[in-house]
Parts: structure tokens; C-alpha cells; sequence
């Protein structure tokens, strides 16, 4: 019997028959409906075109999201991305768990605690040269402000001298929001069959020597806030800290 929750096997979906299958459903399906849902502009793609590997750290607004960032991405660099998925929300079901890995290539991750065996799974792949794309909130904005990311890109950033490329995904709440998104002011704003929206990659980062993982942490929360920010000519825009006793 197949197992769930983090022991569901994805290796399968990186495999040749499948990589194959899933770059065709995009071509033709996801790319296609993507780009006329949100008429996607892309760009920051110059900051993609090292050798890689990638860690693509982005907020996250709706559950657009990851079709709009893999859609943006170079084709080179999609067919060898990876994304983190929450565990919780797409491999507690079979048949949910067989989709998120056929069409997104994704892996379990636990986003409510550390969890080795997630993150060593992580770290693996992108020591062989897989980028991974992860929404270090873990969940979708409650208030349309960036939330405190957690520390695993950071982590594997450290672990691996992958370089994280900050991005930035612009108005993807207004595309049918009260259906995908989750603060108010998404839900309650018209629902858009049709809006425009932007991925923005920002340029390369690297754990400095002798940094720690908390403060290169808070370098990428901060590099994704400048983007935000610029992108969206709303200074207004920052990180929303929970309270601490």
C-alpha cells in the first residue's frame, strides 16, 4: 500500500517518463492557461542564467502561486525544479499526492515543525543539482503583508552554497481571489476571471561567510520585501512579525 504524509514516494515524478509527460501538460495545458488567466509578465530572468542550482524563495498570496512562478521560469530551469509542497495539504490523499508530484514535481514538506527527514530530502536534491522553489511562510498571506519566513531555505542555502533568488509574485490575490487567495482584501475584491500579474526574480544571494542561518534568513525576508516594495510602488508593504513574550 502506497504510504502517505512524507513518506509518499515522489522519485517516480523525476524520472524520465514522467519529466517527459509533465513538460508536454505544461506546454500545452498549464503555460497556455497561466498566460490567459493572468496575462504573466516575467522578469529577473538575467538573474537565472548561471549554472545553478537554484533556491527560488517567494511569498505567497494565493494557491496560483506555484503555477505562476514555474510558468515564469526559463524552460531549462522549470524542468529541473522542484517544489515544496505542504504535507499536510497535498499528501494526506492519494490522489491529491499523485497530482501535486505529477504536474508540480513536488515533495512533502513539514511546515509546522523541523523535520529532518523532510528537510534532508530537500538537501539532497539540490546537492544533485535540482532547484527547489519554497514559500517560506508556510501558507498563504492571512493579511496581504509578508509573513515571518522560516528558516529552512536558509538552511539548505548554508548546507549546500546554493545561491537563493528572491521573488516577488505581484497581484495574484486579485486573480480569482475569494477561489485561491486568503486575506480580505482578496476575498473580498471583485472576482477577476482575468488579471495581470507579475513574477519578479530578484538577483543571487549567498550565505556570507560566518554568517549565521537566522540573520541570512532575515536577508532574504528583506530582499523579498525590496522587491514587493519596488514592484509594487507601495512602501507600505513589510514583514509582519508574530508577537514574542
Amino acid at each position: 500500500m502506497t504510504q502517505l504524509g512524507l513518506d509518499y514516494p515522489t522519485q517516480w515524478g523525476r524520472q524520465y517518463p514522467a519529466r517527459l509527460a509533465r513538460n508536454l501538460y505544461h506546454l500545452f495545458y498549464v503555460g497556455p492557461v497561466v498566460r490567459y488567466l493572468s496575462t504573466l509578465d516575467a522578469q529577473g530572468l538575467e538573474h537565472l542564467s548561471g549554472p545553478g542550482p537554484y533556491i527560488l524563495v517567494a511569498n505567497h498570496t494565493s494557491n496560483f502561486d506555484t503555477p505562476l512562478v514555474l510558468t515564469a521560469l526559463p524552460t531549462t530551469v522549470r524542468k529541473r525544479t522542484v517544489v515544496a509542497a505542504a504535507m499536510d495539504n497535498f499528501f494526506m490523499d492519494r490522489w491529491t499526492a499523485f497530482k501535486t508530484v505529477f504536474v508540480f514535481n513536488a515533495i512533502p514538506i513539514d511546515r509546522h515543525k523541523i523535520n529532518r527527514r523532510s528537510s534532508q530530502q530537500a538537501l539532497e536534491l539540490v546537492e544533485r543539482g535540482w532547484n527547489l522553489l519554497i514559500f517560506p511562510e508556510g501558507g498563504r498571506t492571512p493579511t496581504g503583508q509578508l509573513q515571518e519566513f522560516k528558516g529552512g531555505a536558509a538552511y539548505l542555502a548554508e548546507r549546500t552554497n546554493a545561491a537563493v533568488v528572491p521573488t516577488y509574485i505581484h497581484d495574484a490575490g486579485l486573480l480569482q481571489g475569494p477561489k485561491y487567495a486568503k486575506a480580505p482584501q482578496f476575498l473580498e475584491a471583485p472576482n477577476q476571471k482575468r488579471h495581470h500579474v507579475s513574477v519578479t526574480f530578484g538577483p543571487a544571494m549567498f550565505c556570507a561567510e560566518g554568517e549565521n542561518i537566522r540573520r541570512f534568513n532575515t536577508r532574504i525576508e528583506e530582499a523579498v520585501v525590496a522587491l514587493g516594495q519596488e514592484v509594487s510602488g507601495n512602501r507600505d508593504y513589510n514583514i509582519t512579525r508574530p508577537s514574542r513574550p
